[in-house]
């Protein structure tokens, strides 16, 4: 039985427990990162992405501002506050027949928003934080 992809997702979010990533990602899943140019592929690497964002992102302000799902995909669109900012983004999910995502991109608005997400992403997943 397929995985029902938004509600593990939203799951996830949710519990903010990271532990769900293992079965909801495609072992090859490409991650678009809104503040690094090359396309990152793997499991390991997006989840690795995925776990810092949670970090960044998931506080009591965040939120999905609104949904556009299709059939084997869906625009997040999403609203946080973070140090006096306020960032709004879109995560766009595609999963496979099976529920799992094979593309997960990230875009972030407004340029002081991607600014501070790239120093907080960075220090985090070069262990600085």
């Amino acid at each position: 039985m397929p995985i029902d992809t938004l509600a593990a997702w939203h799951r996830i979010l949710r519990d903010r427990n990271p532990e769900g990533l293992d079965a909801l990602l495609a072992d090859q899943v490409v991650f678009h990162s809104p503040v690094v140019h090359a396309a990152q592929v793997g499991k390991a690497i997006t989840t690795q992405y995925l776990m810092a964002a949670f970090h960044v992102f998931l506080n009591e302000t965040f939120h999905y501002a609104r949904e556009v799902v299709g059939p084997r995909d869906a625009v997040l669109e999403f609203q946080v506050e973070i140090d006096g900012v306020l960032v709004n983004g879109v995560d766009m999910l595609r999963w496979d027949e099976e529920g799992r995502i094979v593309d997960f991109k990230v875009m972030v608005r407004p340029l002081k928003a991607v600014n501070l997400i790239h120093q907080k992403m960075a220090a985090l997943l070069q262990g600085k934080a």
